[in-house]
C-alpha cells in the first residue's frame, strides 16, 4: 500500500500562512478524487482543498481555527496499489488553481489514530448508501439526560408532553439513540405516583452553547477591536431631506434606457462624496499611526459594506470619481452579488480609502459606525422616511433620512468633520448640483 501526503497549498501573493475553518473528512473515512477533503482561509477568501486520489485518510492535522504553515502536510491518505513509500501533494490540487470563494494561535496537536486493517475500496455509490454511525447512548440506563442535552422525540409524543406539562429532558428514551416513543411517555406518567415530578407551565432552558469563533468573525472580530482601540471615534450626525432627490431617482429610474442598471441612494451619495472630497481631500486618507503618516490619495476608492452569509465585507469600487452615477450604480451591484455568492476576488475586497455603511430598510434612526482602519472617516447611512418637517410656515411631510458620519479624531477635527457632512447635505438636498461640473 502507497501512501499520498496532502499538504497545505501555496496560495501566492505572498501567502505564508492561512487558517484552517472547514473539515470534510475525518480520520479512516474514504474518499474520491476530487473530493474536497478541507477548506483554508487567507485574507478573506476560502480556498477549497481537494483529493487527488482515491483512498483512506489515516492522518489528519490542525483543528478548526489553527493557522498553518504553507507546505504543512495536513493528511495522509492510504491508497491501493505496489511499495510503501510517501508520495508528496501539495494541496491536492493537481495542478489546478485553487477554487477561492469569498467569506484567521497555536497548532494544535497532530491527530492520528493506530493502524487498522484496510478494507478494498468501495465503489461510489456504496459509499453513499453507508448508514450513519450511531453514537453511543448517554442514557442507555433509564437515567435522566446530562443538562443541555436535548431528547430526541417525535412531534406526536412533544405534543402530548407539552399538553401534560412534562418536561421530555426527565423522560427515559428506549428507542433508537435514545429517541422518546409514545410508550415511555406512557411509562413517566403512569410512574408518577412513584415519586415522579411532572414540571408545568414554563420552564428554565439552562442549556449554553459554546460557538468558536473562527474564520472571517475573527477577522471582522480582530478589525473591530483595532479600528475601536487605536481609533478615537467621532460621530457626527445630520437630518438630510431626500425629497428631491428620491423624485429625481425614480424619474431617471422610470426613464432609463435599456442596460442601465437600476438607482439606488448610493451612487448619488457616491458621486456627493467624489464633489466634497475634493473639497476636503483629509477626508479621503489613510492613517498609518505607527510611522505617523497621513496618506491622501487622489483616487477616491469607496468601500461598500456588505452582509454576506459568512459575515461583513467591504467590496470596494475603485476610482468612484472617474465614473458617472450609472457606472456607479452597476459597479456596486456586480460587487454586492460577488461577495454574497462567494466570488468575489481578493483584490476586490481590499484597498478602500473610505466606507459607506448602509443597512437600508433597517438602517434605523441614528447608527455609530465603526471606521474601517486605517481609514479615518465612514459614512452610515440610516433608515428613509416620512416625517413631519417644518418648513418656517407649517410642518410639511417629507422624505427624510439621517446620516451617521464617524471620523478619527486624531487627524480630522470636529470642525472639519461637520463641514463635510454640510457638504453632503446640501449636495443630497438640491441633487441637481451633483450633475455640475466646477
Amino acid at each position: 500500500m502507497a501512501e499520498k501526503l496532502i499538504k497545505l497549498p501555496d496560495v501566492g501573493e505572498g501567502v505564508a500562512e492561512a487558517e484552517l475553518v472547514e473539515w470534510h473528512v475525518n480520520v479512516g473515512d474514504l474518499v474520491r478524487e476530487d473530493m474536497v477533503l478541507a477548506a483554508v482561509m487567507t485574507g478573506k477568501a476560502t480556498v477549497e482543498i481537494p483529493s487527488p486520489v482515491d483512498g483512506e485518510v489515516i492522518f489528519r492535522h490542525g483543528e478548526i481555527g489553527d493557522i498553518i504553515a504553507t507546505g504543512t502536510v495536513i493528511l495522509k491518505i492510504r491508497i491501493a496499489g505496489e511499495g510503501g513509500d510517501e508520495e508528496e501533494i501539495e494541496g491536492g490540487n493537481s495542478g489546478e488553481e485553487p477554487r477561492v470563494k469569498p467569506a484567521v494561535p497555536p497548532v494544535a496537536a497532530l491527530e492520528q489514530v493506530p493502524e487498522k486493517k484496510v478494507e478494498p475500496l468501495k465503489p461510489k455509490a456504496e459509499i453513499a448508501a453507508s448508514p450513519p454511525v450511531a453514537r453511543p447512548l448517554s442514557h442507555a440506563t433509564g437515567a435522566p439526560r446530562a443538562e443541555g442535552e436535548k431528547p430526541l422525540a417525535p412531534p406526536a409524543v412533544r405534543l402530548r408532553a407539552k399538553e401534560a406539562g412534562i418536561d421530555l429532558r426527565q423522560v427515559p428514551g428506549t428507542g433508537p439513540a435514545g429517541r422518546i416513543t409514545h410508550e415511555d411517555l406512557d411509562a413517566f406518567l403512569n410512574s408518577q405516583g412513584s415519586g415522579a415530578t411532572i414540571t408545568t407551565g414554563l420552564q428554565p432552558n439552562k442549556a449554553v452553547q459554546e460557538v468558536k469563533v473562527v474564520g472571517l468573525r475573527r477577522r471582522i472580530a480582530e478589525k473591530m477591536a483595532l479600528s475601536k482601540s487605536r481609533i478615537p471615534h467621532i460621530t457626527y450626525v445630520e437630518e438630510i431631506d431626500m425629497t428631491a432627490l428620491e423624485e429625481l431617482r425614480t424619474r431617471m429610474n422610470g426613464t432609463q434606457k435599456p442596460g442601465r442598471p437600476k438607482l439606488t441612494i448610493l451612487p448619488f451619495l457616491m458621486r456627493a462624496m467624489v464633489k466634497a472630497i475634493s473639497e476636503q481631500p483629509g477626508i479621503n486618507a489613510l492613517y498609518d499611526d505607527e510611522a505617523g503618516i497621513i496618506r491622501q490619495y487622489g483616487g477616491v476608492h469607496i468601500g461598500i459594506a456588505a452582509q454576506t452569509p459568512s459575515g461583513l465585507v467591504v467590496p470596494v469600487v475603485r476610482h468612484a470619481e472617474a465614473r458617472d452615477i450609472f457606472d456607479c450604480a452597476r459597479e456596486v451591484a456586480r460587487l454586492s452579488d460577488a461577495a454574497k455568492n462567494g466570488t468575489a476576488l481578493r483584490e476586490e475586497l481590499s484597498g478602500s480609502t473610505i466606507t459607506i455603511s448602509s443597512l437600508g430598510a433597517m438602517g434605523g434612526i441614528v447608527s455609530t459606525p465603526v471606521i474601517n482602519h486605517p481609514e479615518v472617516a465612514i459614512i452610515g447611512v440610516n433608515k428613509l422616511a416620512v416625517r413631519p418637517h417644518w418648513d418656517g410656515t407649517q410642518f410639511v411631510p417629507r422624505k427624510m433620512m439621517n446620516l451617521s458620519s464617524s471620523f478619527d479624531h486624531r487627524v480630522i477635527d470636529g470642525w472639519d468633520a461637520a463641514t463635510f457632512v454640510q457638504r453632503l447635505k446640501a449636495l443630497m438636498e438640491t441633487p441637481a448640483l451633483i450633475f455640475v461640473e466646477e
